[in-house]
């Protein structure tokens, strides 16, 4: 057997012919790959497995000295969320097999996920996030990268599209009223609506465009190369300039691509907006998600005492 992990070949085609994205297959794989390490380590025999075991992987994975998928050694301990996700995909590989009919050594509940911690949600002040959005137009030479740096900025925090959806952008799936087509999280379709704001700065990004690639942001580097028809903004190049400008702005909550995803959220929340149409512009599947995601504000909650307290007159 090539695998300590059986059927794992099959486990994975069958993740990709249930329309799971390649990026997601990918990291179940790199997931299970560590799991499978782990008992090629351990000389342990899947088939003999018993619950120690899983406890033994979960020690596994909260050292500093485990071994990634990459056979590199951690540089770091993973956190509970991280620990969980490898959890949860080992517990998903054996839901499949039982569902299979193949024999499993441990029914999958026996994996449970580690307690964690939550973190209070931080989303920087208003007046923060504007500077942020308009730094690049401030400090950027290159007036394209600067045109360029802002518009992904504000489309971020006038949407609230997750940062993948940004970089995957087409042109075409942006019409003339600011209504922007999305294929998000899960194959799922939603519309997403720019704010005068973000159409016009947008818009004046399209307008200094000399090139016909299809993507609505690209990188200028090496722009008239052969291949450059194809290429988009890399994620780790916006997280990157995100990081700068916060921190040249002395920005001091730690600010995201997602942070201003969660401040699009929070602050349609504090307006009074519908915790349900909030839910449809994230592209959320449970409403529990987003009022999750939209109640951490403390003026949210602030509001909401004041409004309906019994007492409040």
């Amino acid at each position: 057997m090539n695998h300590p992990l059986p059927l794992l070949e099959d486990y994975l085609l069958n993740l990709k012919v249930n329309n799971y994205s390649l990026e997601t297959i990918y990291n179940y794989e790199r997931d299970l790959k560590v799991f499978e390490d782990f008992l090629t380590a351990n000389k342990l025999l899947f088939a003999k497995l018993v619950k120690k075991d899983i406890l033994n992987y979960k020690a596994f994975l909260t050292s500093i000295d485990r071994l990634t998928a990459g056979q590199q050694l951690g540089v770091k301990q993973l956190n509970a969320y991280s620990i969980n996700r490898m959890l949860s995909v080992l517990r998903s590989y054996l839901k499949y097999l039982i569902e299979m009919d193949y024999a499993s050594p441990l029914p999958p509940d026996v994996v449970k996920m580690i307690k964690t911690i939550k973190k209070k949600s931080q989303v920087a002040e208003l007046e923060e996030i504007v500077k942020l959005i308009e730094f690049p137009t401030k400090i950027e030479k290159d007036p394209r990268v600067a045109l360029r740096n802002r518009a992904m900025l504000e489309v971020l925090f006038s949407t609230g599209m997750r940062i993948s959806e940004l970089v995957n952008l087409k042109i075409n799936q942006v019409d003339k009223e600011g209504k922007i087509f999305i294929l998000g999280k899960g194959k799922k379709e939603r519309f997403v609506y720019l704010t005068p704001r973000g159409a016009k700065i947008l818009s004046a990004y399209f307008d200094i465009r000399n090139d016909d690639s299809p993507f609505a942001f690209i990188p200028y580097r090496g722009l008239n190369s052969p291949d450059s028809k194809g290429k988009k903004i890399s994620t780790n190049y916006l997280q990157a300039k995100i990081k700068r400008y916060r921190e040249i702005l002395g920005i001091n909550v730690p600010t995201s691509a997602h942070s201003l995803r969660h401040g699009f959220a929070t602050y349609l929340a504090e307006a009074g907006a519908n915790p349900a149409a909030i839910q449809v512009l994230l592209g959320h599947e449970s409403l529990d998600t987003t009022t999750r995601y939209v109640h951490a504000s403390d003026l949210y909650a602030q509001k909401s005492q004041r409004k309906f307290h019994p007492l409040k007159d």
